[in-house]
């Protein structure tokens, strides 16, 4: 059995590569500071974040998703203590479908009270 390298996988049709069928990468992700100014510290597919107030974020797609049938995943640090705090997509809060060009985003702590967040990673998966 031969072994394949190489530094760039490209799929010739356009969008992620596949493998057996199987997305390659996130469709879109983010690492990003939730506390003053907000920033983005790295992210593929993501371009820009929106500060909607105490614990209340936008992240907008560079490129939008083709359909609202994505998966979110979240992970945040609160500034303050270093704890793990909720990272909610707005969609799955209040019911409604998922946009295609952006997810709001709402961090709870213990109270629970909206607040500002150190670290949030974003990743999304599917709507293609």
């Amino acid at each position: 059995m031969s072994n394949v390298q190489t530094n760039n996988i490209v799929d010739l049709s356009g969008g992620i590569p596949t493998v057996k069928g199987q997305r390659l990468i996130p469709t879109a992700w983010v690492n990003f500071n939730g506390t003053g100014t907000v920033s983005i510290r790295d992210s593929e597919n993501v371009s820009s974040i929106t500060d909607n107030g105490t614990g209340d974020f936008s992240v907008q797609f560079a490129v939008a998703m083709v359909n609202s049938n994505y998966c979110v995943n979240t992970t945040a640090r609160r500034a303050v203590t270093n704890d793990v705090i909720r990272l909610n997509p707005m969609g799955a809060v209040s019911g409604s479908a998922f946009a295609s060009s952006s997810i709001r985003m709402i961090a709870y702590n213990d109270g629970p009270s909206r607040e500002d967040i150190e670290t949030a990673c974003v990743t999304i998966l599917g709507g293609q």
